[in-house]
């Protein structure tokens, strides 16, 4: 895919979680359903959606593929605080906006299998720090993934390889 095709299709992703966010009000309600196992608990909110574009890193030990670490760039909307957001992701997992230093750090707790992909999931903060976009993130879901799986067979350890994904990670705070 060419660099101009992927640049247009996050920035496209980034305008229609704002356009859901901004006739939603915030509500998870307009956006497409997630799996019931991974929705939030009842008196969260939702407060931003982000396209991610990036990658899934594995290590080759005993002559298998171990995950190592996500690296991705995300790109979206929140509407507490408002705004367009720029935002790394990266081992924890974590995620930090470029844009006002905040980060949400957070746990796996569900999970539902996407073939063909990483699976999808339903993680719970453990750490917040600042007070911009994550200061209060609560949940986090890993919707619409494409790619990430680990290699198929045998490897030489040591390796280490590093495999396109994509998902739309949307960020939950508990309601006002």
């Amino acid at each position: 895919m060419r660099k101009s095709t992927v640049i247009r299709s996050v920035a496209a992703a980034g305008v229609l979680a704002a356009a859901v966010l901004a006739g939603s009000g915030g509500s998870a309600a307009a956006l497409p359903k997630a799996p019931p196992a991974l929705d939030p608990p009842a008196g969260h909110v939702l407060s931003a959606v982000f396209a991610a574009k990036g990658v899934q890193i594995y290590q080759c030990t005993a002559s298998a593929w171990a995950f190592v670490e996500p690296a991705a760039s995300l790109t979206g909307r929140s509407w507490r605080p408002a705004g367009r957001h720029d935002v790394l992701h990266f081992r924890g997992p974590s995620w930090q906006s470029t844009e006002d230093g905040s980060l949400v750090e957070a746990r796996a707790i569900a999970n539902s299998p996407v073939p063909g992909a990483i699976p999808e999931l339903l993680l719970q903060a453990t750490r917040n720090r600042g007070d911009g976009v994550f200061g209060r993130t609560t949940y986090i879901q890993r919707l619409a993934t494409k790619g990430g799986t680990a290699p198929a067979g045998t490897c030489v350890d040591g390796t280490v390889t590093a495999v396109p994904y994509r998902a739309e990670y949307r960020f939950f705070s508990a309601a006002p």
